[in-house]
């Protein structure tokens, strides 16, 4: 079983504390979206959190938004934005942004008891929900953001029941309930194993 891979890893602790709280979400359904299955970090956080969170007896399931170069480089172009690099994001732009979350709508089952969308790249999806809670995780840096573009991104943000941040200083006042929820990485995950000494000394 998965979680049972963290024995003697995470505090015994936090472990039964995991098995109590999700006695009390057992089968609810939760919906995580994201815009790639494979590369970032989110994409590596849901690999290895889906599986957990179902063995804990919750519905989890995860989905991924469609787009083309254009909205990839559109959305691009909003993540630096929102770190603190100059960007023009047209106003055509930020239609298309909707539209393209528009269409995967049409592909989409959001109906579910809670809803995750993870970064800008499905943020517009809040305009389409229909019940459940909706929850905005941003694990982007939002200390210093180009204003405009997180004013902007606000409007879909403050749609939400509440967001999720990684730090306090990545907070946006908002009129929803925000949370922290530091990084993590997974120990057991591949990029955290101990390396062989012939590993070290190949690389090197």
């Amino acid at each position: 079983m998965a979680l049972n891979q963290y024995s003697g890893i995470s505090p015994k602790g936090d472990l039964l504390l995991l098995q109590m709280l999700s006695a009390k979400l057992y089968n609810i359904s939760f919906l995580h979206i994201n815009s790639t299955r494979a590369g970032g970090g989110v994409a590596e956080i849901l690999q290895r959190m889906i599986p957990i969170i179902v063995e804990l007896g919750i519905n989890a399931r995860w989905e991924v938004i469609e787009g083309d170069s254009r909205f990839f480089d559109i959305t691009k172009k909003i993540h630096n934005a929102l770190q603190g690099r100059l960007e023009t994001i047209t106003d055509d732009m930020w239609q298309y942004h909707y539209e393209v979350n528009r269409r995967n709508v049409e592909r989409l089952n959001l109906e579910e008891d809670a809803v995750l969308i993870h970064d800008p790249q499905p943020a517009p999806l809040i305009e389409f929900r229909k019940d459940g809670r909706w929850i905005w995780r941003c694990h982007i840096d939002l200390s210093n953001p180009q204003q405009e573009v997180s004013d902007y991104l606000c409007r879909y943000g403050e749609k939400y029941d509440a967001a999720i941040f990684s730090v306090a200083k990545f907070a946006r006042a908002m009129a929803i309930d925000e949370f922290i929820i530091p990084p993590s990485i997974d120990p057991i995950s591949e990029k955290n194993r101990e390396l062989t000494d012939e590993e070290i000394n190949e690389t090197l």
